[in-house]
């Protein structure tokens, strides 16, 4: 599996956190969330898979939360690695991000979770943006 971001540390113990997240597509845009903390960056939205829950109820889940859409999910388009320092959860992980590629379906309101925009943007505008390698790889292969 391609990794992206950071190398691992020797020394330090990394969780496991799967984790998944859209491409969702309109035409050529494609939306985005703008997370505002712990420091403001772009990204696809999409999040952890919680316990029990299935990755494609995750994804929908975490759409909503970070979009205010609800969303129709087309297709796998692969998965990656990245490992780094979570201060959400104040612990270092191993994150094994899933990426599908989805469509909207209807606008509920307002993304639900604090601190999140939604954004709609030109695909390659958005692969400029993003703050994640591995989001910007998935996005410029959809263009």
């Amino acid at each position: 599996m391609r990794r992206f971001g950071d190398p691992v540390r020797p020394g330090l113990s990394y969780r496991l956190r799967p984790g998944v997240y859209a491409v969702i597509r309109a035409g050529d845009d494609v939306l985005v969330t703008e997370q505002s903390s712990p420091e403001p960056e772009i990204q696809l939205p999409g999040g952890g898979i919680d316990p029990g829950e299935s990755p494609l109820a995750a994804l929908r889940r975490e759409c909503l939360e970070e979009t205010g859409w609800a969303i129709a999910v087309q297709r796998r388009l692969g998965a990656y690695r990245r490992f780094g320092y979570m201060p959400e959860y104040d612990f270092w992980a191993q994150k094994v991000c899933h990426v599908y590629l989805a469509r909207p379906v209807i606008r509920r309101g307002p993304p639900r979770e604090a601190g999140h925009r939604a954004l709609w943007m030109p695909i390659a505008t958005a692969a400029a943006l993003v703050a994640s390698d591995g989001d910007r790889a998935f996005l410029e292969a959809q263009q």
